[in-house]
């Protein structure tokens, strides 16, 4: 994942930063608890298509 596209990407709903889950492949969204996908290293960003995350989830990203 590119750092530069890191720093300029946001969150569609809540307009706010992610955090970049290497292991999962996802940018998360703690605001919004989503986690949206990467594929073939271009973020998904369309809220249909991110998974919803758990409060057990969001412990990891503290």
């Amino acid at each position: 994942m590119d750092r530069r596209l890191l720093d300029i990407l946001v969150c569609p709903i809540t307009k706010g930063k992610l955090i970049y889950d290497k292991k999962n492949q996802e940018l998360i969204s703690k605001g919004a608890r989503l986690a949206y996908p990467i594929r073939d290293d271009i973020p998904v960003m369309l809220p249909d298509d991110a998974r919803h995350l758990s409060l057990e989830d969001l412990e990891k990203f503290k």
